[in-house]
């Protein structure tokens, strides 16, 4: 996440965002909405919305009422409203989007305890002191980590945000287990020297607000766009037919991953044309039982029993044949009259097409000429030496 305002070089050249994208500045857009009403006019007599979107560090968002009629565009920084003092964050929607937002997710504009407002758009001086805040959570997070280790609490503090006005900073942390770290807030207020708030969060939270890259080798979903988490179980690698490896199905979180959702759906509905797997296929020559699944194929492997080895493959449909006759209590032949359809030749010829090396290149290793020339100079050297005579 490149940000060209942030961490600028001693050669004028960015280095880089210092707070992983969440400075707040408009390069740094994370989780950010297009406003497909922007360019729409309001009927005749109806006022503009006044709920604000807005979002802050490591892309917690909430919404305000803009009370003040404020001129706001996506990008401003804004001082809102807080439970004590102020914070500031930096405004990613308005309009009559934001209504369309908080109608999905059940909040009333009116509600006075969970919508508050914005108090104004945030000054030099606003910035500057959130800026120094933001400056101080590094430091401060290794030295928090420190003090749980001294205590011996089971917890693993992930983050640390300042209040924009500097006066609270609340720490994020994750527990297996119940945590009493009524010690620790007071050594954290005695070496902090402001107020403290312990919010625990869950390990998918966790690995939405610190980041990282998945095993897909992009930027992990929970990150970038994924605002909603939704319950995985194993029963979605199943029915993907993906191998229950806990290494290979867990995310940097330690849960289930997150994308094994996304295509349960086309498999569910796929596997609506396959009959069961634990049906049994009543031929004249054995049962059969099913061994395998293809469903981008729809193929289907049987084998008969005691004949575990010879596996036969039919499709989805001439499966489900087969067994509405067997229901009728009649029997094919064989599966080996409607196998021998799907006979392939699974021999495959590679050509050398991009001209590459043959793969035999290493086997015979070339000859040295430099030393087959020294090798002939030797000999016809000890060919022209005089033999010494032998003395009696």
């Amino acid at each position: 996440m490149a940000c060209n305002s942030c961490s600028t070089g001693i050669d004028g050249q960015p280095r880089g965002c210092k707070n992983n994208g969440t400075c707040g500045t408009d390069s740094c857009n994370k989780l950010t909405v297009f406003d497909w009403l922007a360019n729409m006019s309001l009927p005749n007599g109806q006022d503009p919305f006044i709920g604000v979107e807005v979002r802050f560090k490591n892309g917690r968002k909430h919404y305000f009422k803009n009370t003040e009629n404020l001129t706001l565009s996506i990008g401003d920084l804004v001082a809102t409203q807080a439970n004590s003092g102020h914070d500031v964050g930096m405004v990613t929607l308005t309009g009559e989007l934001v209504r369309v937002q908080m109608k999905r997710k059940k909040i009333d504009i009116n509600d006075e305890e969970n919508v508050l407002k914005i108090y104004r758009k945030a000054t030099q001086k606003d910035i500057d002191i959130w800026s120094a805040s933001r400056d101080k959570e590094e430091p401060m997070k290794v030295k928090a980590r420190q003090f749980a280790i001294d205590l011996n609490l089971k917890m693993k503090i992930s983050d640390i945000e300042y209040q924009g006005d500097g006066s609270k900073a609340t720490f994020y942390y994750t527990a297996e287990e119940r945590v009493d770290f009524r010690e620790l807030i007071k050594v954290f207020a005695r070496e902090f020297r402001t107020r403290i708030e312990m919010r625990q969060v869950g390990f998918r939270q966790e690995a939405a607000r610190l980041g990282g890259i998945g095993s897909c080798g992009r930027e992990l979903c929970c990150s970038t766009w994924l605002t909603d988490f939704r319950s995985v179980s194993t029963s979605a690698a199943r029915y993907q037919q993906l191998s229950l490896n806990p290494l290979k199905l867990a995310g940097q979180c330690g849960k289930l991953k997150c994308c094994l959702n996304y295509e349960l759906d086309a498999y569910l509905d796929a596997l609506k044309e396959f009959p069961k797997t634990d049906i049994k296929l009543y031929t004249e020559k054995g049962t059969a039982v099913c061994q395998k699944t293809d469903i981008f194929k729809g193929l289907m492997w049987y084998a008969y029993e005691g004949e575990w080895m010879n596996w036969h493959v039919i499709t989805a449909q001439q499966a489900n044949e087969i067994i509405e006759k067997n229901k009728k209590k009649d029997k094919v032949a064989s599966l080996e009259e409607y196998a021998s359809e799907h006979i392939q030749d699974t021999k495959t010829e590679f050509e050398n097409v991009v001209g590459q090396d043959s793969l035999t290149r290493f086997d015979n290793p070339k000859s040295n000429r430099k030393r087959k020339n020294n090798r002939k100079r030797k000999s016809n050297r000890n060919r022209n030496r005089k033999p010494n005579a032998r003395k009696n």
